[in-house]
């Protein structure tokens, strides 16, 4: 009967409330660890800053010790440039067989590269230790890709969230008036002035995107987990040796994360060969060139550029651990939000639907199935026809020992109906 299908559609629809109530509830929750989490992400990038400013500032004063010691150079200049001459092959060779035997591919490349950047340097860059400014500026370009990359992921996260968490409290306006002054103060809080290295085209791609939450956070989450464990992994195979030291080339047998780490840095920056100077006896000559016996200002100039070199990689390092700990933040962020989508984000999906006078479970027949042939004695299983929300009619079974007027009735129905639209 009529009024009995209406009474069940208003006890499904009460279970079906509390559910939409908790999901609004676990939405809030994922709001509020985004929050805090864009929180931290502030403060992790006003320390990034910083320590690149340092690390600048110590790069430029190398410079400048560069440019000094330079100005100097004439006093040794013919004996050196003799002794480069020889170098060079020796250097180009130990290179190239280096590389052709640790890495996979690419040492005809390797040999051009390096020939070109060998004929525009100075023998000086032996002498001063020249490769450890070159890696520190390509390292430099490197960081500079991850952090936008980084931000990039967190700013379409944020959006995402928002979305999310906005679509949700729209239905707690609508549908539950009488909640509405306590969620009224939990409305967007006022952002703090961002500066941030996000595209401004962002917005605009996303709506042609949409990420959120039609497919569900996992597919916008899985590349992005996968990312950022890519780069966490490539952060530690860094610095794993100081750079201008022996021993910055591993064995030649080892195919180690070591090994992966300089055939890459020999591919981007051929300054990385400079390091296979020992190998070669004219260039190890230039080493030991004494060009300040005539004056010992120069001394003291290169152990001031020494100590410069010394601070801008440790600045560098300590940038590449900040990194790593953003981006395992967010590798910690994006999986409890996942998790807390999946149980609750289905919810937001509700913004655009007007509710039934009647709640938002429907019940339009109940029938009892023919009896079971096996056992005929017993109750007859119940078939239910229900619409939830906006979803299709779906027919589902209720055990025959559990009657309609029994109150775990209708909380089966609601709770497989859900189940489906969840799906």
């Amino acid at each position: 009967s009529s009024s009995s299908s209406s009474e069940l559609s208003a006890a499904g629809s009460k279970y079906i409330d509390t559910e939409v109530e908790n999901a609004i509830n676990g939405v809030k929750q994922m709001k509020t660890l985004m929050d805090k989490s864009s929180k931290d992400h502030q403060a992790i990038l006003h320390t990034l800053e910083e320590t690149k400013r340092r690390k600048e500032e110590a790069v430029q004063l190398a410079r400048e010790k560069e440019q000094e010691l330079a100005g100097k150079q004439e006093v040794c200049n013919e004996t050196m440039l003799a002794l480069w001459e020889e170098c060079k092959p020796c250097l180009k060779q130990s290179c190239v067989r280096f590389y052709s035997r640790t890495c996979h591919s690419g040492s005809g490349l390797v040999g051009r590269q390096l020939e070109e950047f060998l004929n525009h340097s100075s023998p000086f860059s032996i002498w001063l230790n020249g490769e450890r400014i070159d890696s520190l500026l390509e390292r430099d370009e490197r960081q500079e890709r991850q952090l936008e990359e980084l931000e990039e992921r967190f700013g379409w996260l944020e959006d995402g969230v928002d979305d999310i968490f906005q679509d949700s409290t729209q239905i707690y306006g609508r549908s539950y008036p009488f909640f509405r002054a306590p969620f009224g103060g939990f409305r967007e809080p006022a952002r703090l002035p961002v500066q941030r290295v996000r595209s401004a085209g962002r917005r605009f791609t996303r709506q042609l995107q949409p990420f959120f939450p039609h497919h569900g956070f996992h597919h916008f989450f899985q590349p992005l987990l996968d990312m950022t464990q890519r780069m966490l992994e490539e952060a530690q195979e860094g610095w794993e040796q100081p750079s201008g030291q022996a021993g910055f080339f591993p064995a030649e047998s080892s195919n180690s994360s070591d090994g992966r780490m300089v055939c890459r840095e020999i591919r981007r920056n051929s300054a990385g060969c400079l390091r296979l100077k020992d190998e070669c006896e004219k260039c190890r000559q230039i080493l030991n060139v004494d060009c300040w016996q005539k004056d010992p200002s120069q001394s003291q100039l290169r152990e001031q550029l020494e100590d410069a070199l010394h601070l801008a990689e440790r600045f560098t390092r300590h940038y590449d651990d900040l990194l790593r700990a953003f981006q395992s933040e967010m590798l910690n962020t994006t999986s409890i939000l996942d998790q807390l989508n999946r149980q609750f984000g289905w919810v937001s999906r509700l913004a655009n639907l007007t509710q039934n006078e009647d709640g938002f479970l429907q019940v339009t027949t109940v029938l009892s199935k023919a009896p079971n042939p096996e056992d005929p004695s017993a109750p007859p299983d119940t078939q239910v026809t229900v619409q939830l929300f906006d979803s299709e009619p779906l027919s589902l079974t209720v055990p025959g020992d559990i009657s309609w007027d029994d109150p775990g009735f209708m909380e089966l129905v609601a709770q497989q109906a859900l189940q489906h639209y969840k799906q």
